[in-house]
């Protein structure tokens, strides 16, 4: 970066406003650090423009000095380009991060594709496309090329295609009916006793929410906060909460301290949380992707030894996915009998 400057050189776009404010908060955490020639050089800054943001306020940084990194998610980004608010000719560095996530989703595709494709050329910037999980990445890498996402000499970094999963993780199941699955869940974690933990709920369906009924992660941590469980904090992140709730949430579990976090996908993807060492599926993930992302939220402290445990509820009928998940992420789950 040449902070001599006055433009936009690197964009990092991430699916989410968690990530985003964590990779903020890392990305001026390395700014700010001495460089040799600091006296010569103005600061590096780092602007975050993600949703539910103060996006008045930017407006004005932004007309008075562009920063010379932005962090956006989509949505926001979108509209600061559409206003001709930022401009991106500048840009030497475009990273996208959970970029199989951001593919997959309908609502932000089509936006990504003309980030790539609009605003810079590829010729005359480093694109870095970065994920724990790219499926089927030889097929990816030729649509990197083809549809002129990046340069023609594209690299896939692995860092570690043998085991996608780290050894130090524990994963475990237990096998019940739908009717016992929270007095199962209760059973382990008080069995358990962990310091910290997440206990992952699948989203509402389309035909609960129009029959009125709460949430299945409303209803869980209802039952955990009624229950004879005491030891911990329950506390609750998912999409349908307010920009503000999602943050007191994430902020409570950040400041350290014994606390179950109840949560949908959304606390899957990139979200760091050094001091988990147990995961709950409460419901199973829809992919071996998204259990490989639930799982890479434990063990994450650095340099730990430390065992991590993840703990699978199923039914009956699950257990044929459960071994699909096995098999495609090479890793062995130990049936738990309580």
């Amino acid at each position: 970066m040449n902070t001599q400057r006055s433009a936009v050189q690197a964009l990092i776009v991430v699916p989410t406003r968690e990530l985003g404010i964590q990779v903020t908060k890392v990305a001026r955490m390395l700014a700010a650090m001495p460089t040799e020639n600091e006296a010569e050089q103005k600061s590096c800054t780092v602007m975050a423009l993600l949703d539910g943001g103060m996006l008045r306020r930017h407006k004005s940084w932004l007309k008075a000095e562009p920063p010379t990194i932005v962090v956006a998610t989509i949505g926001s980004l979108c509209q600061m380009l559409e206003k001709h608010l930022l401009k991106l000719e500048s840009m030497q560095v475009l990273v996208i991060d959970e970029v199989d996530f951001m593919f997959n989703s309908s609502k932000q595709v089509s936006s990504l594709r003309k980030l790539l494709t609009s605003y810079s050329s590829c010729n005359s910037r480093q694109t870095v496309f970065a994920s724990a999980s790219i499926p089927q990445h030889n097929r990816f890498l030729y649509d990197c090329i083809q549809q002129k996402w990046t340069k023609r000499d594209v690299v896939h970094v692995h860092v570690n295609p043998i085991e996608p999963m780290p050894t130090r993780l524990q994963h475990k199941f237990v096998i019940c009916s739908k009717k016992q699955r929270h007095q199962t869940l209760l059973s382990i974690v008080l069995s358990d006793t962990p310091k910290s933990g997440i206990i992952f709920v699948g989203e509402q369906s389309k035909k609960s929410k129009k029959a009125g009924n709460a949430p299945p992660t409303i209803d869980l941590v209802d039952f955990l906060k009624t229950s004879s469980w005491g030891c911990s904090e329950i506390l609750l992140l998912e999409e349908d909460m307010n920009f503000n709730s999602r943050a007191a949430s994430l902020s409570e579990v950040r400041q350290g301290g014994g606390y179950l976090l109840v949560a949908t996908d959304i606390a899957a993807r990139g979200v760091d949380l050094p001091e988990i060492t147990h995961i709950y599926n409460f419901d199973l993930p829809r992919t071996a992707v998204d259990y490989l992302h639930r799982a890479g939220r434990t063990g994450r402290k650095p340099f730990s030894d430390e065992k991590c445990y993840v703990t699978n509820i199923i039914m009956p009928e699950e257990r044929f996915v459960l071994q699909r998940y096995e098999n495609e992420l090479m890793f062995n789950c130990e049936e738990l009998f309580l």
